[in-house]
């Protein structure tokens, strides 16, 4: 299945997600697809957006193993569904929004954590969205910066 599919179906599932578990499995959910799309850049996305890919992968994987997700069924795995990638910067865009999505979610747990643990799961879970965020917003200006060059070369 296309990245930016399994990004909406992320972005549909966490905003119907209530209870803190089920929150909690979403977010990792979202995370497990961010590492699953870093994959697939590093290894075959434009070379100016491999190391940064790298990155994502790692942050995102910080920010599954983060979080104490234990009845997440295999078959729902999102990223293991992760076929295709079709558009670098659409993909991108929506992962941003997605992991944006992630952060107010995890505030949102963590305001009303019912004990500590999950109160600093949500913290490191935060912290790991938002570097996530940042390297995807990193490479969507290094995609930027590559189309502007692309005139200046056909010119000259």
């Amino acid at each position: 299945m296309d990245a930016v599919r399994l990004i909406r179906a992320s972005r549909r599932a966490l905003a119907g997600s209530g209870e803190t578990s089920v929150v909690l499995a979403e977010v990792w959910q979202a995370q497990a697809l961010a590492q699953a799309i870093g994959s697939r850049l590093a290894v075959h996305g434009p070379p100016e957006l491999r190391s940064e890919a790298v990155g994502l992968m790692e942050l995102a994987g910080r920010g599954c193993g983060v979080l104490n997700v234990l009845d997440l069924d295999p078959g729902e795995l999102r990223a293991a569904r992760l076929t295709r990638l079709d558009d670098a910067r659409q993909t991108l865009l929506c992962l941003d929004v997605l992991l944006g999505e992630t952060g107010i979610a995890l505030v949102a747990v963590a305001s009303a954590a019912p004990d500590e643990t999950t109160y600093w799961q949500c913290m490191e879970a935060i912290d790991a969205a938002d570097e996530s965020r940042d390297r995807v917003r990193e490479m969507l200006r290094k995609l930027a910066a590559r189309e502007a060059m692309l005139p200046e070369r056909e010119a000259g």
